[in-house]
């Protein structure tokens, strides 16, 4: 196993992720934007906010890559097939637990069901398997997710 092959594919994963992503909310799936919503984390200016976020994504990508190469060299085994089943488990647990409970607790810009009726958030918050942003958020994003972690699998294992 490879710390390379886990971040070659941690790079290949997120943009096949991302594009995925971008792909359903063009075609009106869904209305997530995972890089706009890391963004304006950081900044409120919106622009700046999309190309911050695709950087963030990428990097979260690469530190996502290496847990799922420390699990995998844990377990002496990765593979296509048991990436994207940790990427099924990463989509399930990002999309409830990250997402819907962490993320509104410290995004600075992002709503909650405890904000004020006078606030006005940039962000609505995600909700649970972020439902609030269309019905087939969930499914876009778990199947997203099974890509970028069988791609990462595939990549540790070629590399090893």
């Amino acid at each position: 196993m490879s710390v390379l092959g886990a971040l070659a594919g941690g790079f290949v994963g997120t943009l096949v992720l991302t594009t995925a992503l971008r792909t359903a909310n063009e075609l009106s799936l869904t209305r997530i934007d995972l890089p706009f919503l890391l963004g304006t984390a950081v900044t409120p200016n919106r622009a700046r906010a999309k190309a911050l976020g695709y950087l963030l994504h990428l990097v979260a990508g690469a530190v996502f890559a290496l847990i799922y190469y420390l699990v995998f060299a844990a377990i002496d085994t990765s593979g296509w097939g048991l990436g994207a089943l940790f990427g099924l488990l990463h989509g399930i647990v990002a999309s409830t637990a990250l997402v819907n409970v962490l993320l509104p607790v410290v995004h600075p810009r992002m709503g909650s069901t405890l904000s004020a009726a006078d606030s006005s958030p940039l962000l609505e918050p995600p909700g649970f398997l972020m439902r609030n942003y269309g019905r087939g958020t969930p499914v876009a994003t778990l199947l997203a997710h099974v890509a970028y972690g069988a791609i990462v699998g595939g990549f540790i294992a070629l590399a090893g």
